[in-house]
């Protein structure tokens, strides 16, 4: 009689961008898949994302209510996504990340700049044993270079580092699987260059592949996002020469019929506790401060201020989209900027021409922009909206033809030159050749990190004349200038 093969179940999420709404109804069909397979031949693995601090439970706790949801769903391991490591600090990612008992923190191509080596609360690869199996596992993330520099970061380009990993792992181990924070591109290009791996679990460009693809011996994985699927990937092994003779993916849907009821109390346990902790007071004011989407606002012409003193420029730029809701008279708690600044996106200054300036301000005028979606890029909200300004005087008819419409533009008390250029306080967003496209053309790009927008404008709300200053128009219709 034969041996039985050795058998291997991995369990994968990725994306999921703090629902924590999803995790009772992942956790039961986690539960599920491993007692199919039995705990000893399951492996559970998560692959960046799993925080965004768009959401109170994040936001109030630091990402530490994510540690905890994800030990109780029964993660082992974890690769960081670009939302754990460019919105937190390397000091609260250490205070995160350094202390807990939970899943190994997976990352080969982040070194701290100081030391040149993987923070001390992570490690570039781990192997473990399952089902009689030695398992090899490799995290990366994805390469921003210029932000993680400003973080204190060395970020490395992530395939070199694969590579080597994967030579030096393979004597060692029956089975290599890559954690890639990095995008389906990339996946596809690594599992092309690189012998050895088994399976890639991907994650960062939301790839849903309900059947993984074979390239070069290699699975390649994806389940989506925001916790809507779960990815499976099955295999077989020769229970002699360990080699894989059967390897089959797919996803699994989670609808949330079927919960697990102890991840369902700890979440319940945690939303209340983070909205109890957002509800501190940051502000108090008297009348209300207003936002649109569609026209100029006072809400929006703040931000446009603060972003110009923030980043010492001549000129302030936001769109208005980045503001979802009014702030009502009385009182402002942390939650309530959440709920109405959520994106985790940063200050920047560039330098720009009165040409491309002038380009971006006519296009504001437009619907197609101002009602134009926006997906990503650290963007949290609905629409672009039109542009909010500060540092500028603009006069514009709203009847002329598109591209036609703004008559004048003085900065300063002196009129735009089209070939002069300007520094301008505005959103790291932009340059990511997204929204109003002339200003991803700018130069001498600086980024301002980490505050977000909601952290620049909180103080603004206790200044009285910032308040005032926000109820100055800068988008003055031209008959109003003729009168």
């Amino acid at each position: 009689m034969s041996t039985p093969h050795l058998r291997l179940r991995i369990l994968h999420s990725n994306d999921i961008h703090s629902h924590f709404e999803q995790m009772p109804g992942i956790a039961a069909v986690f539960q599920k898949l491993r007692d199919e397979a039995g705990e000893e031949h399951t492996l559970t693995l998560d692959i960046g994302d799993h925080m965004d601090r768009m959401r109170p439970e994040t936001e109030a706790s630091g990402g530490k209510f994510n540690l905890e949801i994800m030990a109780a769903t029964g993660y082992e391991a974890v690769t960081l996504g670009n939302n754990e490591g460019l919105t937190f600090t390397r000091e609260a990612l250490a205070e995160l990340y350094g202390g807990q008992n939970g899943p190994a923190v997976l990352v080969c191509n982040l070194l701290d700049a100081e030391t040149g080596a993987v923070p001390s609360w992570g490690a570039p690869y781990h192997i473990t044993e399952k089902s009689g199996l030695r398992i090899g596992m490799i995290g990366a993330t994805a390469y921003y270079d210029k932000y993680y520099r400003l973080l204190g970061w060395d970020i490395l380009q992530p395939l070199p580092v694969i590579k080597k990993l994967v030579q030096q792992l393979r004597p060692q181990v029956d089975v290599i699987i890559v954690l890639s924070h990095l995008g389906l591109r990339q996946d596809e290009l690594i599992a092309a260059e690189v012998d050895g791996i088994d399976v890639i679990l991907g994650g960062h460009s939301h790839h849903l592949l309900e059947q993984p693809l074979h390239i070069n011996g290699a699975l390649v994985c994806g389940a989506g996002k925001f916790g809507q699927y779960i990815g499976v990937v099955d295999m077989e092994f020769h229970p002699e020469t360990r080699k894989a003779v059967r390897s089959t993916g797919y996803v699994r849907k989670v609808d949330g019929q079927r919960t697990d009821p102890v991840v369902a109390e700890t979440t319940r346990r945690l939303q209340d506790t983070a909205r109890r902790m957002l509800d501190e007071e940051v502000a108090y004011l008297e009348e209300p401060i207003h936002m649109d989407w569609n026209r100029e606002a006072p809400l929006g012409n703040m931000l446009a201020a603060v972003l110009r003193k923030w980043t010492d420029a001549d000129i302030g730029i936001a769109n208005a989209g980045q503001l979802l809701d009014h702030l009502g008279s009385g009182k402002v708690t942390a939650g309530r900027l959440l709920d109405i600044c959520p994106s985790p996106v940063n200050p920047c200054r560039i330098t720009i021409t009165g040409e491309l300036l002038l380009q971006a301000l006519e296009e504001s005028l437009l619907p197609e922009f101002q009602e134009k979606p926006i997906y990503g890029f650290g963007f949290r909200g609905k629409v672009l909206g039109m542009l909010n300004v500060d540092g500028l005087s603009i006069h514009y008819d709203g009847t002329a033809l598109p591209y036609s419409k703004i008559k004048s533009v003085w900065i300063g008390g002196e009129p735009l030159v089209p070939d002069r250029t300007y520094k301008v306080g505005t959103l790291d967003m932009f340059t990511f050749g997204i929204g109003y496209l002339s200003l991803s053309k700018g130069t001498d790009v600086k980024y301002f990190l980490p505050e977000f927008l909601r952290d620049i404008i909180r103080g603004e709300l206790n200044d009285k004349s910032a308040i005032r200053d926000g109820e100055i128009r800068r988008w003055i219709p031209a008959h109003e200038k003729d009168c």
